[in-house]
């Protein structure tokens, strides 16, 4: 049997008589509170059990170690898996356990384009088809004469949906009205999207995307409107309620 070194045996030596100081400083502290005496028995019995089991364990763990250092070193040049002053360290003491643990994505509240949403707009593409198909069968279209470049009529209007330029061409210069005011509009609503990057459906929670759309949708029917209802002879401001409306699909 390897023989205790002698620092082992001071170091729990030491251990034990601190251990002792300290059982009778509670004793002291115990005895001035006026804790009955066999609880205070009973409590001191329990920490000397406590206290050799400790100081045994410490003690045969540093022969261990001991031990297993002087072996590989009369065995070779092997390594071995302890610390500083032959400590061992178990794995996970020196691993994080958020390294070790399985981290799952959470769920995100989306569905796939197909079949979801394609589903969706090909059902909507075949009901406005089909309304359409129905419609014009019962309704003629309002066709009007043939063009005679003799009568031109007045005043001459575009169709509807392009009411809104010809509109803006009674007030800035054809370059300004045809294409910078309309290049400026597209463009503003290509950016949109990666201005306003939040992904709530809530209305209260898009106030950007709410704005711009309200601004170009407004902007271009006030126009339209105005084009189609207040635009009479000579494609002059008139109001419809005195001149009449002049205007026809």
């Amino acid at each position: 049997m390897a023989e205790i070194p002698d620092h082992l045996i001071k170091r729990a030596a030491e251990a034990k008589a601190a251990a002792e100081a300290t059982k009778a400083a509670e004793a002291t502290k115990a005895a001035s509170s006026g804790i009955p005496e066999h609880l205070l028995k009973r409590s001191k019995s329990a920490k000397q059990k406590s206290s050799d089991d400790s100081v045994g364990s410490a003690v045969s763990t540093d022969v261990k170690s001991t031990a297993a250092v002087a072996s590989s070193s009369n065995a070779g040049p092997n390594p071995v898996m302890t610390g500083p002053g032959g400590h061992t360290q178990r794995l996970l003491t020196v691993v994080k356990s958020g390294s070790i643990q399985d981290i799952k994505s959470k769920p995100l509240d989306k569905v796939h384009t197909w079949p979801h949403l394609i589903i969706v707009e090909f059902g909507a593409m075949l009901a406005v088809t089909a309304f359409l198909l129905v419609f014009s069968v019962f309704v003629n279209a309002p066709l009007q004469r043939l063009a005679d470049v003799n009568a031109t009529p007045n005043p001459s209007k575009a169709p509807w949906y392009f009411l809104g330029l010809q509109e803006l061409l009674t007030m800035f210069h054809p370059m300004v009205a045809g294409v910078t005011i309309p290049g400026i509009g597209i463009f503003a609503l290509i950016l949109a999207p990666y201005i306003d990057k939040n992904v709530s459906n809530k209305p209260e929670d898009r106030k950007f995307a709410i704005s711009i759309f309200t601004l170009f949708l407004m902007f271009w029917a006030v126009l339209s409107i105005i084009g189609s209802f207040f635009r009479g002879p000579g494609f002059n401001f008139v109001f419809p309620w005195e001149a009449g409306i002049f205007f026809e699909l």
